[in-house]
C-alpha cells in the first residue's frame, strides 16, 4: 500500500509554516518563513500584513517539506490550514484591497491585512457594544475589538462607499482556503468567533445565521443589502458554512496546486483559527508523570469537555469544548459548531504574553548586559535569568524563587484585557519597584512576569468553572511550552495538571494536518459528492464527527503531565498574591472612574 501523508499549514503572528505527517501523527519534516508586518511610526494601534506575502512564505514552504521528505507530490493526499484571526480584504476577483489609512485606503494594493493585534477598531468595538444586540451574547457578553465585524465597520466608516461595495471579508483561515480552492465556503469556525455568525440551529438565531438588524444598527446595512454576500452568504441560500475539516470544493484548483507544489484536486480540509489548530492537536492525548507508563485506553471523546488547550505564543487562547453552550461573562462563546458538530466552544485569552515577557525584558536598562553575558558564556538569556534568581533565593534565604518577589506585584494588560474582562482600555500595573537597574532586578521583573500571566490564566480559568464548565487539566500547545519554569507555575498558580506536547511547535500544525486527512477519508468515500448544500454539510458532518475524533487520539503523540508542587508556604502565598491580582483589577477601574469623573466635573 502507498504511503499517504498530510501537510499541516499555520500562519501566525510573524510567519508562515507547514509540516508533512504521516498517518501516526509524526512530522516527518518542516519549513517556516517570516511574514512581513506593516506598523504605523505616528500609531501604535497598527499592525497590517500582506495575504500575498503569506501566500508566497506558505508556497515555499510546502514546497520545501515535499523535497526534504523526498516524496512525490501525489503521495501528499489532504491538506489544512490555520491562521490567526485577522481580517483580509479583498474584491470579488480576489484581488488584495489596502487596508492602510489614507489615499490608498479601498483601493487595490498589497497591504491587506488587519491583523488581529491591530487596535484601531476601539471606537467602532465600543459602538456595537452599546447595542446590547443579540450576537453579543454568543461573545461573553462584549465584542472585541480584535474581532473582524468592529474591524469591518472601521473600513466602512473610512472608505468611499462605493470602495466599500466593492470588498469580500474573510477571516485569514477562510481566505487561504479560499485561495487554494476559490471556493466561498467559510467555516463555523471563523465566521462563529469572529463575525458574530451565530449558527441558525441555535433557539432565537435567524435562518441566515447573520441578524440583520443588528448589522443595519451598527451601520453595516450594506452587507444585508448585498445579501451577506460579503460575509460569505447565507447557509444553504448562497453560501456555505462548514464545520472543522470538511472537504471544500474539488480541492486544490490547478493554480494552487502548481504554486503549492502540490497535485491538483488535492483534499482541503475547513480551516480553523490556529488555537483551535492547538486545541485539535492536543486535547486527545495521553498523558503520564515522567517516568510512568502511559494509559493503554484512547481517551474517550466526552473527556474533552474537562481539558482546556491553552495555545500560548505571541498571545495566549484558552479553549474548552461542551456538550450544552456555556454563557460565561467576558469570555467568547459559546460557539455552536466552532469544530465538532452538536458541541459548544468557550475561548479565553490574554492578548499578550510572549510579547509581554519580551517587553519586560528588552525595556529594562540592564538587557543589553543580559545580552553581552550569555553571548560570553555561550548559553542563552534564559539560562542566566535562572541562575540570578537561585542566587537571589539563596542571598535572601528563602525556600523558593516563588518567595523573592513576595511584596512585589503585576497586572499585565499592557495591551488591554481580552478575558475575562473583555476591557481594552485596561493597563498593566506594577508594584513594589525599588531604585534597581541591575540583571537582579531584571531576573527579578522576569519572574514577576511569569507570576502574572499564571494568575491570569487561574482568573480565566474560574471564571470559566464558575459559570458551569468543568476544566480540570491544562494542555498545552505553543512557544511558551519551552518555557518549563512558566509550565510549572501555571501548575501551582492554577492547581490542577498541565500537560506539554511531544514538541511545542508540533502540536498546531498537526492539528491542521489530521484535518486534512479528515478530509481526505471523507472525500473517498464511495458514497460522496462534493459539498454543495447545507444539509448535506451538516449530514456529512454529524454522521462523520466521531471518526475525527478517532484521528486525533490516534496521530497525537502522548504528552508530559506536570503537576502541582509547590510547598504549603508557596501554595498559601500564590492564592494571597492572586487576591491580591483580583483586588488590583478593582482598583485599575476605580480609579480611571474617579479620574473621569475629576475631567468631567471639571467642564
Amino acid at each position: 500500500m502507498t504511503a499517504e501523508y498530510f501537510i499541516g499549514i499555520d500562519v501566525g503572528t510573524g510567519s508562515a509554516r507547514s509540516a508533512l505527517v504521516n498517518i501516526t501523527g509524526d512530522i516527518l519534516a518542516e519549513s517556516t518563513y517570516n511574514t512581513k508586518t506593516w506598523r504605523d511610526a505616528n500609531d501604535a494601534n497598527i499592525f497590517e500584513q500582506s495575504s500575498a506575502n503569506i501566500w508566497q512564505c506558505i508556497s515555499q514552504s510546502v514546497k520545501d517539506v515535499v523535497r526534504q521528505a523526498q516524496i512525490p507530490k501525489e503521495a501528499v493526499k489532504g491538506i489544512a490550514f490555520d491562521a490567526t484571526c485577522s481580517l483580509a480584504v479583498t474584491d470579488y476577483e480576489g484581488n488584495p484591497i489596502a487596508v492602510t489609512k489614507g489615499d490608498s485606503l479601498g483601493k487595490e494594493g498589497e497591504r491587506n491585512i488587519i491583523l488581529w493585534a491591530d487596535h484601531r477598531a476601539e471606537k467602532e468595538a465600543t459602538f456595537i457594544n452599546s447595542t446590547g444586540a443579540m450576537p453579543l451574547q454568543f461573545v461573553g457578553g462584549t465584542v472585541s475589538l480584535e474581532m473582524e465585524i468592529p474591524k469591518t465597520l472601521w473600513l466602512k466608516n473610512n472608505m468611499k462607499p462605493e470602495d466599500f461595495k466593492k470588498c469580500m471579508f474573510f477571516d485569514l483561515p477562510d481566505w487561504l482556503s479560499y485561495r487554494a480552492t476559490r471556493s466561498t465556503a467559510r467555516s463555523n469556525n471563523s465566521l462563529g468567533s469572529k463575525f458574530t455568525y451565530v449558527t441558525p440551529s441555535i433557539k432565537g438565531a435567524y435562518p441566515s445565521g447573520w441578524d440583520p438588524k443588528f448589522l443595519e444598527q451598527v451601520g453595516l446595512g450594506d452587507l444585508v443589502q448585498q445579501d451577506f454576500v460579503p460575509l460569505g452568504g447565507s447557509p444553504d441560500k448562497n453560501g456555505l458554512v462548514l464545520t472543522g475539516g470538511l472537504p471544500i470544493g474539488n480541492g486544490l484548483t490547478k493554480e494552487a496546486a502548481e504554486e503549492l507544489g502540490l497535485a491538483e484536486g488535492t483534499a482541503v480540509g475547513s480551516s480553523v483559527i490556529d488555537a483551535y489548530a492547538g486545541w485539535i492537536g492536543t486535547v486527545a492525548a495521553r498523558s503520564a508523570k515522567k517516568g510512568e507508563e502511559l494509559p493503554k485506553e484512547a481517551v474517550a471523546f466526552e473527556e474533552c469537555a474537562t481539558r482546556l488547550a491553552a495555545c500560548a505564543g505571541t498571545s495566549t487562547c484558552h479553549i474548552v469544548q461542551s456538550p450544552e453552550g456555556v454563557f460565561v461573562k467576558g469570555v467568547w462563546g459559546p460557539y455552536k459548531n466552532a469544530v465538532f458538530p452538536g458541541w459548544w466552544m468557550n475561548e479565553g485569552g490574554q492578548s499578550s504574553t510572549g510579547q509581554l515577557i519580551d517587553f519586560v525584558l528588552k525595556t529594562h536598562i540592564a538587557y543589553p548586559e543580559l545580552e553581552r553575558v550569555a553571548n560570553e558564556r555561550q548559553t542563552n538569556i534564559f539560562e542566566i535569568l535562572e541562575e540570578l534568581l537561585q542566587k537571589a533565593k539563596e542571598e535572601e534565604g528563602v525556600d523558593s524563587i516563588n518567595q523573592i518577589n513576595k511584596h512585589m506585584h503585576f497586572y499585565p494588560d499592557l495591551h488591554g484585557n481580552r478575558s475575562p474582562l473583555a476591557d481594552s482600555r485596561m493597563r498593566g500595573m506594577i508594584t513594589g519597584l525599588g531604585l534597581d537597574g541591575t540583571l537582579g532586578d531584571l531576573a527579578r521583573k522576569f519572574q514577576l512576569t511569569l507570576e502574572a500571566i499564571a494568575l491570569q490564566t487561574r482568573h480565566i480559568i474560574e471564571e470559566m468553572n464558575e459559570a458551569g464548565h468543568k476544566v480540570n487539566s491544562i494542555y498545552m500547545s505553543g512557544g511558551q511550552v519551552k518555557n518549563r519554569a512558566l509550565m510549572q507555575l501555571m501548575a501551582d498558580v492554577c492547581q490542577m495538571p498541565l500537560i506539554l506536547p511531544a514538541s511545542a511547535s508540533g502540536p498546531v500544525v498537526a492539528g491542521c494536518a489530521m484535518l486534512g486527512r479528515y478530509a481526505y477519508e471523507l472525500s473517498q468515500k464511495k458514497d460522496y459528492t462534493e459539498i454543495v448544500k447545507q444539509q448535506q454539510a451538516e449530514q456529512v458532518g454529524e454522521c462523520n464527527k466521531r471518526r475525527l475524533w478517532q484521528l486525533m487520539t490516534e496521530m497525537t503523540k502522548p504528552g508530559e503531565r506536570i503537576e502541582p508542587n509547590c510547598s504549603k508556604k508557596d501554595s498559601t502565598l500564590l492564592n494571597a498574591k492572586y487576591k491580591i491580582f483580583r483586588e488590583s483589577i478593582d482598583i485599575q477601574r476605580k480609579w480611571r472612574k474617579e479620574v473621569e469623573d475629576a475631567l468631567e466635573g471639571a467642564q
